[in-house]
C-alpha cells in the first residue's frame, strides 16, 4: 500500500481556474448566473444553471464538450502522473462535482490517477439533464461544522479517508479555498499542507498558526507546486528507505 497519500482540491489548485465558472460563462450563463447568485446555496444555483441549458436545447454533449476545452497546465500533468508512478495514492476532495471533474480528468488522461474522488454528487435525470446533487443529503442536517458549506464538510471526508488508511500513511494536502482548511486542522505533525499563496486557505492558515501541526509548503503557480510537491514526495521516500 502506498505510504504517501496525495489530496488535491480541484478548481484554482488542480486547474487554474474553476470549473463552474468555466461552465457558465463558456456556455453564455453569466447574465441568469448573476440575477440568481444570492438567492441560492453555490450547489443549487449550479443545479439550476444545469436546468436553465437543458431549457435552452443545450444537452449533455455539449456540455461535455464545453469541459474538455478546460485546461490543465502541463507542470500539474507532470507531478500527477509523477506521483502516480512513483506509488503515492492520490484523491481529490472538492466542491465542484463528479461531471465536471471526470470529464476534465479524462481530456487529459489523468482519470486513472486518481483512486478516489470525493465532490458532489451528479446524475442524468429522465428527460436527459444533468443534476448537480450535494455530497451530504439534503435530507438532514448534514454536519454541524462550522468552517464548510452545508453541502460538503471536507473535514469528514478527511476522517473518513484516515479511517481506511494505515496510521504511518503520510498525508500531502494541496488547497486554496475557505473550505479547505476544516481538512488542514486534520493533519499530523508528520503531514504536509500546500496551500496556494494568497487564496483563503493561506490566510486562514496565516491567522491561526497555532492550530496548524502539518508542515506548511506554500505555492503560487503551478511550476512552483510541481517542484514542491515531487521535492516532498522525493524526501519522505528517502527518508522511508533509510
Amino acid at each position: 500500500m502506498a505510504k504517501i497519500v496525495i489530496i488535491f482540491d480541484f478548481d484554482r489548485t488542480l486547474i487554474d481556474g474553476d470549473s463552474d465558472n468555466w461552465v457558465v460563462t463558456e456556455m453564455g450563463l453569466t447574465e441568469i448566473f448573476h440575477q440568481l447568485r444570492f438567492t441560492l446555496p453555490w450547489n443549487r444555483l449550479m443545479d439550476r444553471m444545469m436546468m436553465e441549458l437543458h431549457s435552452q436545447g443545450r444537452s449533455i454533449e455539449d456540455i461535455e464538450a464545453c469541459l474538455k476545452k478546460m485546461p490543465i497546465d502541463s507542470q500539474i500533468i507532470e507531478a500527477i502522473k509523477s506521483a502516480k508512478s512513483l506509488g503515492c495514492d492520490l484523491k481529490i476532495v472538492s466542491d465542484a462535482n463528479h461531471f465536471f471533474i471526470e470529464k476534465i480528468l479524462e481530456q487529459h488522461d489523468l482519470l486513472d490517477c486518481f483512486s478516489e474522488i470525493y465532490t458532489n454528487q451528479s446524475s442524468v435525470d429522465e428527460i436527459g439533464k444533468l443534476r448537480i446533487l450535494p455530497y451530504h443529503s439534503d435530507a438532514l442536517p448534514p454536519h454541524s461544522c462550522n468552517f464548510c458549506p452545508s453541502n460538503l464538510c471536507k473535514g469528514l471526508v478527511m476522517d473518513h479517508i484516515r479511517a481506511s488508511c494505515p496510521s504511518d500513511q503520510i498525508f500531502i494536502y494541496l488547497g486554496d479555498g475557505g473550505g479547505d482548511f476544516c481538512p488542514t486542522l486534520k493533519l499530523r505533525e508528520c503531514d504536509f499542507v500546500m496551500p496556494r499563496t494568497n487564496y483563503p486557505l493561506w490566510k486562514k492558515i496565516s491567522d491561526n498558526s497555532l492550530l496548524i501541526k502539518a508542515e506548511v509548503k506554500e505555492w503560487s503557480n503551478a511550476e512552483e507546486q510541481q517542484r514542491i510537491l515531487m521535492q516532498l514526495v522525493s524526501t519522505i521516500t528517502q527518508e522511508e528507505d533509510s
